[in-house]
């Protein structure tokens, strides 16, 4: 058993890049799972920088100055910044309230569907079986309000926290924005001198990245802009809070279409009923997210490393269950870093074995 780890040690740990790296994962994974809420605007400033560097070398492709198009390219960031701040967050802000203003309604409408079920397929459903739904249903309902109301208590101290960051954020994108080569070059005065594989695998990770995060974006604004346009052909009450919400089910592959599909044929449900609009409603809704995933995924990230579906799903679990948002948003990133990890790990030979 000795010979075999110490076989396997000479092949895959011999190389000296190899264990500069297995430190610096080491460290970056201990640095993210102890300070991971404390980094998150940092974090979130990285990757906006991601676009905005991204969208500066557009202008500059255009002729137009360096220093120019970064000010071009923050200047919009705000405006959007505060746009949203201003004019998206308030109007979202009151849809929420109505909404959780008409959840008791809503919990009675519910009620009163079971309970004409039996009337409607007695063959199938006793008022025993339906009455024992209905107060499952209201059991887990009540379960919910408390923990609700426990985690809005326990969150109120969050919020002069956002607030800071509100203030945090825009000042440290204009910062990496204005001198990340200067950034990135301190940080290289730590590492030695001879790593190539380290640069072999940050450049094709931080590619990836670059894609990932562009390609994001780009699919959260078409959807949630293309979902909005569908609800308010509909006239679906609360179009704008569903838009903004089948947007950003996006960040999170497989499960945020399945997770966020409930509220919108809830609300559709208690606005029609099972009528016309509510079934041409559902279907083009279903087609909307069908094309999502057929046509502007894979035009969005054609550049990005293939990766199966069950690996995207178990990174969404690791990642999510360490990090949160940013680990879920970052799932597929950090499952291309593994891949390509493994793919640029250094190998020795293989020792044969005497017969």
């Amino acid at each position: 058993m000795l010979s075999v780890f110490k076989q396997w040690v000479q092949r895959y740990l011999s190389d000296p890049q190899a264990i500069l790296l297995i430190v610096l994962l080491g460290g970056s994974l201990l640095l993210f799972m102890c300070m991971g809420r404390i980094l998150a605007p940092m974090i979130a400033s990285v990757v906006i920088a991601y676009l905005l560097e991204w969208f500066a070398n557009l202008l500059v492709k255009l002729r137009i100055p360096r220093n120019a198009a970064m000010v071009i390219s923050y200047g919009t960031f705000l405006g959007l910044f505060l746009s949203a701040i201003f004019i998206l967050w308030p109007i979202i802000w009151q849809q929420l309230l109505r909404l959780y203003e008409e959840i008791p309604s809503m919990i009675l409408g519910i009620q009163h569907f079971f309970t004409l079920l039996p009337e409607k397929f007695p063959e199938f459903l006793t008022k025993e079986t339906v009455e024992g739904w209905v107060s499952s249903f209201l059991v887990q309902v009540k379960q919910s309000g408390k923990v609700l109301f426990t985690v809005s208590i326990a969150t109120l101290p969050a919020v002069i926290a956002l607030i800071v960051y509100l203030v945090l954020v825009p000042l440290m994108v204009f910062f990496f924005l204005k001198d990340r080569y200067v950034i990135t070059r301190w940080l290289s005065n730590f590492l030695p001198n001879d790593r190539r594989l380290l640069v072999k695998v940050w450049k094709e990770v931080d590619e990836q990245i670059g894609n990932y995060i562009r390609g994001k974006v780009a699919e959260v604004v078409i959807v949630g802009m293309a979902t909005y346009i569908l609800f308010y052909f509909f006239e679906l009450r609360y179009a704008i809070l569903m838009a903004v919400l089948v947007g950003f089910s996006v960040l999170i592959p497989y499960i945020g279409a399945a997770l966020v599909t409930i509220p919108v044929v809830l609300v559709a449900f208690f606005q029609w009923g099972l009528g016309h609009e509510f079934a041409y409603l559902i279907l083009c809704y279903g087609i909307l997210m069908t094309l999502d995933g057929i046509i502007l995924v894979p035009l969005l990230f054609s550049e990005a490393v293939s990766l199966h579906p069950v690996a995207i799903i178990i990174a969404v679990l690791v990642f999510g269950g360490w990090w949160g948002f940013w680990g879920v948003f970052f799932a597929i990133p950090l499952a291309t870093l593994v891949k390509a990890l493994i793919d640029a790990w250094p190998r020795g030979k293989p020792i044969k074995h005497k017969s």
